[in-house]
């Protein structure tokens, strides 16, 4: 009954051991001297207990004998359990062709987008690779996978771990993403130095050209920044926590009251603080993690559990600039208020800024604009939203933070030493020609605005600071037919 198998199994073990071996020991060896995981590593850390499946391994396997041998062509595509939750990947690997794409990893990453989709997974990307093959002859080319990408924005989380250099093709997947990790020795770019010199004579070097401090600094399109390989799946791993929205049972899900509050945030609206210091006060224990931490820093982005609940914190920051909302700050704003609706998060708004931020850079940089998108987002969002106002709001700074009344509220919120205007009492009247007796008679009202607009129900309630936490699980708790069942 067996004549013929043992060879015909004998050939596909030999098979499979070609796509298994990546780049060969020699390249192997050295991409972990240089303190990274070769690509089959990659995926054993994101998977639940080191278990996955592979998809397309033997894709490009004949090309063992030809001349440029491209184990499973360069990109492991897999599935497995993320947190107890079925899930995908695409991992690029550097030790084949440097983790160029070729005609079968290009339909990889398609079939990768298609099953997302039709599963309803999520779908992780580890990127280090050089972009399309440039010998690629693309007779029978695969469906276009940035536009499968881009189909599956909204349904799914899509995660981008930039792990090493990652140019052209394969880097057009982090924007594309909802939640990008770049480690402290990653690079992306649309081109690499080489390509830059050639192409328009500028020299820089890969760091300089789109490295940690270039993307997750200035530009604000890398989220957050890992030490290394193990740290930045980790890292996903905790995100994946978060979405869609969820809740855990058990541990520090109880009400409290915030008696240390008191001592961080000061009734004077001209007393800086760091509002991540309310955060470690508000949520349940161990379980924030900040969002672009190094971008927009006036502006504070965050997963965290309120009673268990996952939850959206989007909170000014008067540590820097007062909390005022620039460009940058605006951009992050919405982007994470999109995400937060996509997933069905709650979202909560903690607001103390001056409004958004003046002067002729801020307008040349399209400040109105860009805070007028983040209104847009905060306004579109169907999810529930709890808002406190915790000591000033100014203008368009109020709005942007969804304090606008009976804008979709489930709980709209005040701390009884507010400060609300058009504008601050003192610059705004002296631009006005105010005389000082009119500017402090403004200036009074102002800081009785909180009990004011709670009479004409503006504000739900004007709260007890100590009782913020206790407050924002009574709005979980009203909204709970709309959040998942735990």
């Amino acid at each position: 009954m067996r004549v013929g198998w043992p060879d015909i199994l004998a050939a596909l073990d030999a098979r499979r051991d070609f796509s298994r071996r990546m780049g060969g020991e020699a390249r192997l060896a050295k991409h972990r001297d240089a303190g990274k995981l070769d690509a089959r590593a990659r995926a054993a850390a994101l998977f639940d207990a080191g278990e996955w499946v592979e998809i397309g391994g033997l894709a490009a396997s004949l090309s063992e004998d030809g001349l440029a041998p491209a184990p499973a062509d360069g990109m492991i595509a897999a599935f497995g359990q993320i947190n107890g939750r079925p899930a995908l990947a695409g991992i690029e690997d550097f030790t084949v062709l440097a983790g160029s794409i070729g005609e079968a990893g290009s339909a990889k990453r398609y079939r990768l987008a298609q099953l997302a989709r039709q599963e309803r997974v999520p779908l992780v990307y580890m990127l280090e690779g050089a972009g399309h093959r440039l010998d690629n002859r693309h007779g029978t080319p695969a469906p276009n996978d940035l536009q499968a990408l881009v189909e599956l924005s909204g349904l799914v989380p899509m995660v981008c771990l930039v792990m090493g250099a990652s140019a052209g093709h394969g880097a057009l997947t982090a924007p594309l993403s909802d939640f990008v990790v770049m480690t402290r020795t990653a690079a992306l770019f649309v081109a690499g130095p080489p390509l830059v010199r050639a192409a328009l004579g500028e020299t820089a070097t890969k760091e300089e050209l789109g490295g940690p401090a270039v993307h997750a600094v200035q530009s604000g399109v890398a989220h957050n920044v890992a030490q290394d390989d193990p740290a930045a799946i980790a890292l996903a791993r905790r995100w994946l926590e978060y979405v869609p929205a969820n809740r855990i049972n058990g541990g520090d899900c109880g009400p409290r009251r915030l008696d240390a509050i008191l001592d961080i945030v000061s009734p004077d609206p001209r007393i800086p603080f760091d509002m991540r210091r309310v955060f470690d006060l508000l949520v349940d224990e161990g379980s924030l993690l900040e969002v672009q931490p190094e971008y927009g820093g006036s502006l504070v982005t965050a997963l965290a559990r309120l009673g268990g609940q996952s939850v959206a914190i989007l909170a000014n920051n008067p540590a820097v600039m007062g909390g005022a909302v620039n460009v940058a700050a605006a951009q992050k704003g919405t982007r994470f208020l999109q995400r937060a609706g996509t997933f069905g998060l709650p979202v909560v708004f903690l607001a103390d800024n001056p409004g958004v931020l003046p002067g002729t850079a801020a307008e040349r940089a399209g400040a109105l604009r860009h805070a007028a998108d983040m209104f847009t987002a905060q306004h579109r969002l169907t999810v529930p939203k709890l808002h406190v106002t915790m000591r000033k709001a100014f203008g368009f700074g109020s709005s942007i933070m969804g304090m606008n009344p009976f804008d979709g509220q489930t709980l709209n919120l005040a701390f009884p030493a507010v400060t609300l205007g058009a504008m601050p009492a003192d610059s705004g009247g002296r631009s006005a020609g105010m005389d000082e007796a009119a500017r402090a008679r403004i200036a009074e009202e102002q800081t009785a605005a909180a009990l004011s607009l709670a009479d004409r129900m503006v504000f739900d309630d004007v709260i007890d600071p100590r009782e913020l936490r206790n407050a924002l699980l009574g709005g979980l708790a009203l909204a709970a037919n709309r959040l998942p069942k735990g």
